[in-house]
């Protein structure tokens, strides 16, 4: 079996996806869509950059899983494992806190509509 690429290049490889999804998806995304949660502003961008950032890793993980089966050398599975699986993780652990912080700001939203006597319904 051919190498996909030589140990140098993987870690090239390793270093730009560990970079590039811990930039994109933990600085941007967590960045701004811990704000945002909590003002119940952009549900959907940020709850679906959560589960992009989800399947991403696993996207990862199965690349290097497939790497693995096919009997690469270490250097080449373990570049797309490791990053896959710290993504997979902490963005999947980070999901529910997301969710609760969107439920929290949404029964802020009901509770001041009701102090106010405007009713839910009367809140926008």
């Amino acid at each position: 079996m051919q190498p996909w690429f030589d140990q140098q290049t993987a870690g090239m490889v390793g270093g730009m996806l560990g970079a590039g999804v811990g930039v994109f998806f933990g600085g941007v995304l967590g960045g701004v869509g811990g704000p945002l949660a909590a003002k119940g502003k952009c549900r959907s961008l940020v709850m679906g950059g959560f589960v992009l950032a989800i399947v991403t890793g696993l996207g990862l993980i199965a690349t290097g899983v497939v790497a693995l089966a096919m009997g690469q050398p270490w250097h080449v599975w373990y570049s797309f494992l490791l990053p896959g699986f710290i993504t997979t993780v902490v963005m999947g652990s980070l999901f529910p806190v997301m969710r609760m912080a969107y439920r929290r700001a949404e029964q802020r939203r009901l509770d001041a509509a009701s102090i106010r006597g405007t009713g839910a319904q009367g809140a926008s």
